[in-house]
């Protein structure tokens, strides 16, 4: 009798930052997995209350990453990232935790990705916490090089308008990781899966998304449309900003028209409505932004 060939070897990467209770529901959903062969890897991001002391009570067998102190979220992914690669993990599925997967997410992703060896890379569908039949975003999206801007797919595209995943729920190839280099931690937050799809297509790879990988997600998934992430709070200003200007200096044919059409509109706009405080935060994100240092900051 002919056996099956055994499932690709999957790691589930989910960053923890002051956040166990979202962490354990996470956590929970993974429990449900229809996939046989994955090992989930949490790294805890530097976090000031009990996450470390209550996900340890939850879960005693977890497989827990402890930094000493908050390196950023693309930092922290690629400590899990690093990890995974010294294993026998094929794929790296990168999860945020303010997510609740379906049971057949990870199955999804796995075979979209294996229906095509040219493909890096595939995103679940991502719909909303709060009304769980509306989609945020079909995977990935777009950006207006031109504009200094992008957004997120709501419905089926072809792939050759996929720009980028978004990263709260990808899955990658081990061999597209070796080929083009983990995350670029000079991105702190924000833009670090844009760039790094960029990457992949331009080494050749392609993009996918996984149409029957569900998964629910507490934030704004949309790169055009978050209000729900903190309430445009002045500490997202200057991370999005900061991390923007990087990110069309970086992949812009001419950086400086869509540095002045996005982030530089976007300050104008803050002036022009007397927001102070937000404009401030976006003037300091565009400034650290254009800083040549090749550290995070």
């Amino acid at each position: 009798m002919n056996s099956s060939p055994p499932s690709p070897r999957v790691a589930i990467i989910v960053i923890n930052y002051n956040g166990w209770r979202l962490t354990d529901a996470c956590l929970t959903s993974l429990r449900d997995l229809a996939y046989p062969n994955a090992r989930v890897l949490v790294v805890d991001n530097g976090s000031t209350d009990d996450s470390l002391a209550r996900l340890r009570e939850r879960w005693p067998d977890l497989e827990l990453i402890e930094i000493a102190h908050n390196v950023g979220f693309t930092a922290a992914n690629n400590v899990g990232a690093r990890r995974a690669l010294q294993g026998e993990a094929e794929f790296l599925w990168f999860l945020n935790n303010d997510t609740v997967v379906d049971p057949h997410a990870l199955s999804e992703l796995v075979t979209t990705l294996e229906a095509d060896a040219r493909r890096g890379a595939a995103a679940s569908v991502l719909y909303d916490m709060q009304a769980p039949e509306r989609v945020q975003a079909w995977g990935g999206g777009f950006v207006r090089l031109w504009h200094g801007d992008a957004d997120g797919h709501f419905g089926p595209v072809p792939e050759e308008r996929l720009h980028f995943l978004i990263g709260t729920s990808c899955l990658v190839r081990r061999a597209a990781i070796e080929a083009v280099g983990l995350l670029d931690e000079r991105f702190f937050m924000y833009w670090e899966d844009a760039d790094f799809c960029f990457r992949l297509r331009a080494a050749g790879w392609r993009l996918a998304v996984a149409d029957g990988s569900r998964v629910w997600h507490v934030g704004s998934a949309s790169m055009g449309d978050n209000n729900s992430r903190t309430h445009k709070s002045e500490t997202f200003e200057l991370q999005f900003t900061k991390s923007a200007v990087r990110f069309f200096r970086k992949h812009a044919p001419v950086p400086l028209v869509p540095l002045l059409a996005g982030p530089g509109f976007y300050l104008v706009k803050r002036v022009l409505r007397g927001q102070w405080a937000r404009a401030r935060a976006v003037a300091r994100g565009a400034w650290l932004g254009l800083r040549r240092s090749g550290a995070p900051t």
